[in-house]
């Protein structure tokens, strides 16, 4: 038995089986590539869920790390932190927010969001059957409010009963929106680009329509950037390029490139006339060590310009993942912006899954968002030699 076979022999007998993994074992990384316990390369066009955005073995994050290891790791927020207020003013100033909520995750984040938006408009009225706008084929996270606003009963039925009064428009359908809309509405929620439905960007019509019916009518618009936001679309947030503002963002994934950080983010309004003490919390959301990476990280996509690179390679992965559509007829779509792209199969003739299974046997880690879709969320430091790359061993899979 080969020690790749030894380990995820042993994985499989202590694990909770609720990934089917690729059979490989990493050990370390380099830049844009990942090495396994064998030694061998592989190019990474996948960021580890579109999370490692700096790249791997980055010398400035790991030594920002070790410092605040060897400093402080945790408090807890009965107490203020130089690291957790730094990153907070970082961040806000970046989203165009007024205050921020760290958490551990990105589903925590929505938790926080949904949280939010039903006290805003609890303060407003006192009534507790407030209702909630979600999106089909949108995907949230796992947990139970997550779930909730996730379109998608495949992922739901199991669980039910969800949390109440959530109902699902069509994404990109305006009218399906305002159809929904009644005087118990309090949140339209959507991600920005959805990732997991098959990297389908907002119209900008829709979005900006979605935005102004949300004025009109006192009703909280959540955005979630927690896979598209960081930069990943060629804007530091995407809903900046569209040129919109939601009342609360949630982002995670990028904003820490490895540890286990997300948050919510939300305009003073909100602010004034949702969460309170003892509304909400967390014991390690902030804490000294995962808020010097965010701190860290949003340094670094300041001083490398790391939104002109996603702007400059991902307008050139476009021009190239065309030209992969024109030549095999069983891709069907292409869709995407920056560094966060989709290609669609006629599933009938081509099983994105087993293609990316024979790309990672080839050296190139690419993943799937839904059945349909090969998505292509490398990290934000790639270069166009690292394109022609993937796109060799891509066709070399096809």
């Amino acid at each position: 038995m080969s020690k790749t076979d030894e380990y995820i022999d042993q994985a499989e007998r202590v694990l909770l089986h609720t990934y089917n993994r690729f059979p490989v074992v990493f050990d370390h990384g380099k830049g844009v590539c990942l090495y396994d316990i064998e030694g061998r390369e592989y190019l990474d066009f996948c960021a580890g869920i579109a999370v490692f955005a700096l790249g791997y073995g980055n010398e400035e994050y790991n030594n920002a790390l070790k410092n605040q290891i060897d400093k402080l790791i945790h408090t807890s927020n009965l107490f203020y932190s130089v690291p957790a207020t730094e990153a907070a003013k970082r961040l806000t100033q970046a989203a165009g927010m007024d205050r921020v909520f760290f958490t551990n995750s990105g589903a925590e984040a929505i938790e926080g969001a949904i949280k939010s938006a039903r006290k805003y408009a609890f303060s407003k009225d006192g009534s507790t059957d407030h209702e909630i706008i979600a999106m089909n084929g949108s995907f949230h996270g796992r947990t139970m409010g997550a779930l909730s606003v996730t379109g998608n009963s495949k992922y739901r039925e199991p669980f039910y009963p969800m949390i109440g009064n959530i109902k699902y428009a069509d994404y990109n359908d305006y009218e399906s929106v305002e159809a929904l809309v009644n005087d118990k509405t309090c949140a339209v929620i959507m991600e920005t680009i959805q990732g997991e439905g098959g990297i389908r960007p907002a119209d900008p019509s829709f979005i900006k329509k979605v935005r102004e019916l949300c004025d009109r009518k006192d009703i909280l618009l959540i955005l979630d950037e927690i896979q598209c936001g960081m930069g990943r679309s060629g804007s530091m947030f995407a809903y900046q390029g569209y040129g919109v503002m939601p009342d609360i963002v949630t982002v995670a994934k990028a904003v820490g490139c490895g540890v286990p950080v997300g948050a919510f983010m939300m305009k003073q309004k909100v602010a004034d006339s949702s969460l309170k003490p003892g509304d909400h919390g967390t014991t390690y959301g902030g804490n000294p060590l995962v808020t010097a990476a965010v701190c860290e990280v949003l340094r670094q996509f300041e001083d490398r310009k790391i939104i002109d690179n996603v702007k400059d390679v991902g307008e050139y992965m476009y021009k190239k993942l065309e030209e992969v559509r024109a030549g095999y007829d069983f891709i069907t779509d292409h869709r995407g912006m920056g560094l966060i792209q989709g290609l669609e199969f006629d599933t009938s003739r081509a099983e994105p899954s087993k293609i990316c299974a024979r790309a990672v046997k080839n050296g190139l880690i690419i993943i799937t968002a839904g059945s349909s879709v090969i998505r292509f969320i490398p990290p934000l430091t790639i270069t166009k030699d690292d394109v022609d790359r993937m796109i060799g061993i891509l066709k070399a899979s096809l």
